[in-house]
């Protein structure tokens, strides 16, 4: 299931449906004839024939020759009865095949799930490699899509916070570092599958991630990515430390939302990513610590929108960008108390 509720379609999806053999059979058999009769007739335009003489007597060649022709009707409508029949076993058989596979599939998300309910952190890393390795090798993008929103389900559990580093709670501070290495690790993975090409073997590029409300405190690197479908989404989530990276990426469709945000001590690049479509949103985006940077960036079509943010602290660097200044940047920096520094003056240059 997606983040706005719709579920994904693919042709894995549908049942299996077969004609009857006899109505497969006949429509085949037509279908040749049809083919067969126009193929003849075009011959005989092509080759500028009249008529057929009717005045030629019926010889042994000529006789023979009609008993070669039945012989290859016949011949020619056992291989089609063939054909239509190996086609109806081959559908079965992938039909079967594909059943199988995600019925292993089922059984392994199963195992997977239940090791990232466990209560050692490192049973709980060994699930989270589990779902990636599933969602690589899962036998359509529905699979596929349901192994994604786990991880990022997960990531969007309320956790304990760091106790400190006080010798009365050791342990609970263990604790806390060792389920962090989880979370850090699952953030990785994501941005590592989404920097692969679009329809190359691991990559997850045009499926949506729903990290809504989650705390991204390490490293996500999207650089290079291209991003041309799919939603990803950073709504109501707080960036308190790590750098989450689009350097160099390109959008070229898809939605990035990061509406109702908050920045208080992460930092966000964007540094020579290129807009050429889909949209990237900061409405509502509250900065106390932090920032983000689009500096060199280009928006030749893509939306970038600042409607409603705030900044009461952080900061955002706008230089040496091509194109019009993003939808709203200006009221928010009017609106920004105290004044926005001046770092986030936009800075544009000719395309």
């Amino acid at each position: 299931m997606t983040p706005n509720g719709r579920q994904r379609s693919t042709t894995d999806d549908r049942e299996l449906r077969l004609w009857r053999v006899g109505w497969a059979l006949t429509v085949a058999f037509i279908a040749a004839v049809l083919v067969a009769g126009g193929i003849f007739y075009g011959l005989v335009d092509v080759l500028g024939f009249k008529k057929i003489d009717t005045t030629t007597k019926l010889d042994a060649n000529t006789l023979f020759d009609l008993v070669k022709l039945s012989f290859g009707v016949v011949a020619g409508a056992g291989a089609l009865v063939a054909l239509v029949v190996a086609y109806r076993r081959q559908r079965v058989d992938e039909a079967g095949a594909h059943r199988e596979a995600t019925r292993l599939h089922t059984e392994r998300f199963s195992q997977a799930v239940d090791k990232l309910g466990s209560g050692s952190p490192a049973v709980r890393l060994g699930g989270v490699h589990a779902l990636a390795g599933l969602a690589d090798d899962a036998p359509d993008d529905s699979l596929r899509q349901t192994c994604i929103d786990v991880l990022c389900a997960y990531l969007q559990l309320p956790f304990t916070p760091d106790p400190g580093t006080d010798p009365a709670h050791q342990d609970e501070h263990h604790q806390y570092l060792a389920l962090r290495k989880v979370r850090h690790t699952i953030l990785r993975l994501i941005s590592d599958h989404y920097r692969r090409p679009r329809g190359t073997h691991r990559s997850w590029q045009g499926c949506d991630l729903d990290l809504t409300g989650v705390t991204i405190d390490g490293n996500m690197n999207f650089d290079g990515a291209t991003l041309s479908g799919g939603r990803v989404i950073f709504e109501g989530a707080t960036f308190s430390a790590g750098t989450l990276s689009f350097d160099g990426a390109t959008f070229s469709g898809g939605t990035v939302s990061f509406r109702g945000a908050t920045f208080s001590g992460g930092t966000v690049s964007f540094h020579g990513a290129t807009f050429l479509a889909g949209t990237v949103s900061f409405n509502g985006t509250r900065f106390t610590r932090g920032g983000v940077s689009f500096s060199g960036m280009r928006f030749p079509r893509g939306v970038v929108s600042f409607y409603s943010a705030a900044f009461s602290g952080g900061w955002v660097r706008f230089d040496r960008v091509a194109g019009e200044a993003p939808a709203g940047l200006h009221n928010a920096i009017d609106a920004a108390v105290p004044p926005v520094p001046l770092p986030l003056a936009w800075q544009p240059i000719n395309p």
